[in-house]
């Protein structure tokens, strides 16, 4: 199925910027815990390629293509290059890193549900993996460098919440037969869009209803 939304060369393009930018994310982060050159680029990687990593081990794809493809292995590594000799030029740029990082949310939100649908999974299945597959990289990334990862704080703009809509959009298309690459190119697109309004308007879930906590905050 996912061959008849892209192409191969067109998935493969897509693919490669998405980690890249990712991998931005991730070597960043690195830099601003003042991680040697080792720990840029393994925090680069695993920003990049663990969410689809995991995906893949779960549904079966073995060995998981960022041990087949070259590039998916390599453009982390040039991202954490990148960063390590610019990044106070990469952190001036970092609204339009994160608009490419909201893109690769959209697009890996919705290959990630396809992927899984493919190999035989339900509907809610699918959708647990594709958001899985948007997220999971960052929450490995904030666990290694030892932070609270962001999807879990109150005081971060959404950033699950896109995906999970995503994703959703991909498993009803499905569900009625609707799946093209339009319907998916407009669940990409809408992904995208919530993530980019979450960080314009700081939006936010909510806590607990009538929390009344007498711990202080962090």
């Amino acid at each position: 199925m996912l061959e008849q939304l892209f192409s191969p060369s067109v998935q493969h393009t897509l693919d490669v910027i998405g980690i890249f930018v990712f991998a931005i994310s991730g070597a960043l982060l690195a830099v601003r815990k003042n991680f040697d050159v080792f720990g840029i680029a393994v925090l680069a990687e695993v920003t990049a390629l663990g969410g689809g990593l995991f995906r893949d081990l779960i549904i079966g794809a073995v060995p998981p293509a960022a041990f087949t493809d070259l590039g998916y292995f390599i453009t982390p590594l040039l991202a954490a290059l990148l960063v390590f000799f610019l990044h106070p030029q990469v952190e001036r740029i970092q609204l339009g890193v994160n608009v490419f990082d909201a893109a690769g949310l959209g697009l890996f939100c919705v290959t990630g549900t396809t992927k899984a649908y493919d190999y035989g999974l339900g509907l809610t299945q699918s959708a647990t993996l594709g958001l899985a597959t948007a997220v999971g990289g960052g929450v490995l990334r904030d666990v290694l460098a030892n932070e609270v990862p962001s999807l879990l704080r109150w005081d971060r703009d959404l950033y699950a919440v896109p995906a999970i809509v995503g994703a959703t959009m991909v498993v009803l298309c499905i569900r009625y037969d609707v799946l093209n690459p339009f319907t998916s190119s407009l669940a990409v697109v809408t992904a995208f869009a919530l993530r980019l309004l979450a960080m314009r308007y700081h939006w936010r879930a909510p806590r607990a209803w009538n929390r009344r906590s007498t711990v202080s905050e962090e």
